[in-house]
C-alpha cells in the first residue's frame, strides 16, 4: 500500500508534462503567470511540510520505509548520477543540433538562476527544519536535495524541449522520479522529505522562467555573447553544480 502513496506522489510531477500548457502565456508582450501551473509543487510541498508534525504522515513514512527497503539492505548510488542527468540533456540535446527553447546564454541564465533557489531554498530548510534521516546519519533530511536537484533539472528539460517533444520531459520526469524513490529505497530520505523535494525542484525552475526577463534586462542587457559550460561535479566529499561563463 505504502508503495502506491509513493508512486502516486511522484508521479504527480509526471502527470503535470502532459497536462499542464507553458507556465508563461504571452498576449501583446504582456506575461501572465498560469497559475494553474503551481498545484501539483505546491501539493507536493505541502505534504512534505505537513509530514512534519502530522503523526499519520509519520506513520505513512516509517510504513514505507519499511516497505520499500523490504529485505535487501544493498544500496545504489544510482541517485548520485541521475539528479543531473535532465539538465545535462539540454546541453548534450543541443550539442547534436536539436535545438531547444532559449540559447545557451538564456538557457544557463536560467539553470544559474533556478540552481541558486532551489539550493538555499533547500539549505535553509534542511538547517532550520532539522530532520534526522531515515539511516541516523545527520538531522538534515528535510528536504531531499537530490530529489530537488533532479526535479529541478527535470522541469528545465520540459520547458526547453517541450515544444519539440513532450516525450523529452516525460522522460526527465520519470529519470526524476526514479531518483526520489532510490533516495527513499537507500535510507537517506523520508517521503515526506522526497516529496517536498519535488515541489522546491519544479517550483525553483518555474520562478527562474517568470523572472528571466527581469534578470536579462538588467544584468545582462548588453551581453548578447555568454560562452561557458554548466556540469556536476563531485569533490570526493560532496556532489554539486558547476557554472563557468565568460562574457
Amino acid at each position: 500500500m505504502n508503495k502506491i502513496i509513493i508512486v502516486l506522489l511522484l508521479s504527480l510531477s509526471v502527470i503535470k508534462v502532459n497536462g499542464q500548457n507553458a507556465s508563461i502565456d504571452s498576449t501583446n508582450n504582456n506575461k501572465t503567470i498560469q497559475y494553474k501551473s503551481l498545484i501539483i509543487p505546491t501539493v507536493l510541498i505541502g505534504y512534505g511540510v505537513i509530514g512534519l508534525t502530522n503523526p499519520a504522515l509519520k506513520d505513512i513514512n516509517i510504513s514505507a520505509k519499511n516497505d520499500f527497503r523490504g529485505y535487501d539492505d544493498k544500496k545504489l548510488n544510482i541517485d548520485d548520477f541521475s539528479q543531473y542527468s535532465p539538465f545535462v540533456s539540454v546541453y548534450a540535446l543541443n550539442a547534436m543540433g536539436i535545438k531547444g527553447k532559449n540559447n545557451f546564454k538564456d538557457r544557463t541564465i536560467i539553470l544559474g538562476t533556478a540552481y541558486l533557489i532551489m539550493g538555499g531554498t533547500v539549505s535553509i530548510l534542511k538547517k532550520t527544519t532539522k530532520v534526522t534521516r531515515p539511516d541516523g546519519s545527520s538531522s538534515t533530511s528535510f528536504p531531499s536535495g537530490h530529489t530537488a536537484t533532479a526535479f529541478m533539472a527535470a522541469e528545465f528539460l520540459y520547458q526547453e524541449y517541450k515544444d519539440v517533444s513532450v516525450w523529452y520531459g516525460i522522460t526527465g520526469y520519470v529519470i526524476a522520479a526514479g531518483t526520489g524513490l532510490f533516495r527513499i529505497y537507500n535510507d537517506k530520505h523520508w517521503l515526506t522529505d522526497v516529496a517536498a523535494g519535488a515541489g522546491i525542484g519544479i517550483l525553483s525552475t518555474k520562478i527562474a522562467y517568470w523572472i528571466h526577463p527581469l534578470i536579462d534586462k538588467t544584468i545582462f542587457k548588453e551581453k548578447d555573447k555568454i560562452n561557458g559550460i554548466a556540469m556536476p561535479f563531485y569533490n570526493g566529499r560532496e556532489y554539486g553544480l558547476g557554472l563557468s561563463m565568460t562574457f
